[in-house]
């Protein structure tokens, strides 16, 4: 999907010098970015910016996840930042930017003005996206993951949800609140394949299993029993307690599910925090509580770090007038202004201290919740188990995009009943074995 929004400008501005009239130059930003609730509203207020900036005009392409990193992502590497580019902006997460940035497939950010203040990002926020002391991208809002739940269901279930759930509970509470009859499903998880899409909750969930994506000589691990309790566990909660057709949902299907009042609960990224707690686009609003993520008690919770940030690649020929834009959607300023246009509760998440020590935001009721999960999620030691790679819910290599995509298609095939888990994991170790030799990682 393409929607452009254009700013309104007046007529060109004209400034007479000895006579002679000069038309202002000016810029058209284009800029490729996730169809997400946030990115929408960064959308809609973008008048505000041209407002601020006469002479730098707005195109969005605004895509479905899994497309906007295929797309961007071919447009930056075939680039390999040396030549002209699609996009002037694009929105990256934790994973590529370092690898990006270490390829010099994006621009330093490191000159930002001095209010913008880099030293107000939250540090586990700001150090996935810096490599040997360069920012590559700013973040548009972080994540990590929780449990949203209905407390009028768990409720009525006579269960009381912990702050750190384990996984057993999960499943005690998944069936206590489903009621298939009346379309409420005990439990809503991410289905559709992606390395980002299902792959990001299953990897996330099997680290707190014991699992690991390889051992520490890059030897794949799907064949061991952490990774096959974590599938079959998955899959067993989603078959009795899930929604039908979940192998084709993602982060919207399951927000807009849990919005109509389908989900007893959906453990996903805590920026949802905000749709589902908002009356006008929630009918259960009212009725959300959050808990951290879950875990089997081996000192790793099933939650991941990510943030959606913006960065500009190598290749394009506006960078000056694209720092401009990230310098305003990445600001203080901008998160004042969706605060005193939608609230508090809107305002992208997860980037700066000076939000979580706002007296203000502190009242939002899942605030302290995201914080807490984001400081708890660590990327430089992910799982019980040493490896050899950094990355909680990703493993940051070029190659994970592709592997985590082709394993991500095997457990979705086994969510939607075509194989089993057995072959579903023994298809993961085998593809991710072929791909890695490929790599040159192991023989």
């Amino acid at each position: 999907m393409k929607t452009t929004l254009r700013a309104v400008m007046g007529a060109t501005a004209l400034c007479a010098i000895s006579g002679t009239a000069f038309a202002q130059d000016t810029v058209t930003l284009t800029i490729a970015t996730v169809n997400n609730g946030d990115m929408i509203r960064m959308q809609g207020l973008s008048d505000e910016f041209t407002a601020s900036h006469p002479g730098i005009e707005l195109e969005w392409v605004t895509l479905e996840e899994n497309v906007l990193r295929q797309r961007v992502t071919t447009d930056v590497a075939t680039s390999g930042g040396k030549h002209d580019v699609q996009y002037d902006v694009v929105t990256v997460g934790t994973y590529e930017v370092p690898i990006w940035g270490k390829q010099g497939w994006l621009v330093s950010l490191n000159d930002l003005p001095a209010e913008y203040d880099v030293d107000d990002l939250l540090p586990a926020i700001r150090n996935g996206l810096t490599v040997d002391g360069e920012l590559f991208a700013a973040p548009f809002y972080g994540e990590s993951s929780m449990v949203m739940y209905r407390t009028d269901l768990i409720e009525q279930a006579g269960l009381e949800m912990p702050d750190a759930p384990t996984w057993e509970f999960i499943r005690q509470a998944a069936e206590a609140m489903t009621d298939k009859e009346g379309e409420v499903y005990g439990i809503c998880l991410r289905g559709k394949a992606g390395w980002g899409e299902n792959m990001a909750f299953l990897s996330a969930m099997a680290n707190s299993y014991g699992a690991r994506w390889f051992d520490e000589n890059w030897q794949p691990q799907f064949d061991g029993e952490a990774w096959k309790n974590a599938l079959t566990d998955y899959l067993d909660l989603m078959n009795n307690f899930g929604p039908p057709g979940a192998s084709s949902n993602g982060f919207n299907e399951n927000l807009a599910l849990f919005q109509q009042g389908k989900c007893g609960m959906w453990i996903d990224a805590t920026v949802a925090a905000s749709f589902v707690t908002n009356g006008a686009e929630s009918k259960v609003a009212d009725q959300v509580g959050f808990a951290l993520a879950p875990d089997m008690g081996l000192g790793k919770r099933g939650n991941w770090l990510w943030a959606w940030s913006l960065g500009i690649p190598s290749g394009s020929q506006k960078v000056d007038a694209a720092k401009e834009f990230i310098a305003w959607a990445t600001s203080k300023e901008y998160t004042a202004l969706i605060a005193e246009k939608e609230g508090w509760a809107n305002v992208p998440p997860g980037t700066r201290k000076s939000l979580y020590e706002n007296p203000e935001y502190q009242k939002v009721p899942f605030a302290q919740m995201t914080l807490e999960s984001i400081q708890a999620a660590d990327p430089t030691n992910p799982t019980v188990d040493p490896v050899p790679y950094t990355g909680v819910q990703f493993v940051a290599i070029p190659e994970f995009q592709g592997i985590g995509t082709l394993v991500g298609q095997q457990f979705s095939a086994a969510l939607a009943g075509q194989i089993s888990a057995e072959q579903a994991l023994q298809n993961a170790q085998q593809l991710t074995t072929r791909e890695m030799t490929r790599a040159g990682y192991i023989d």
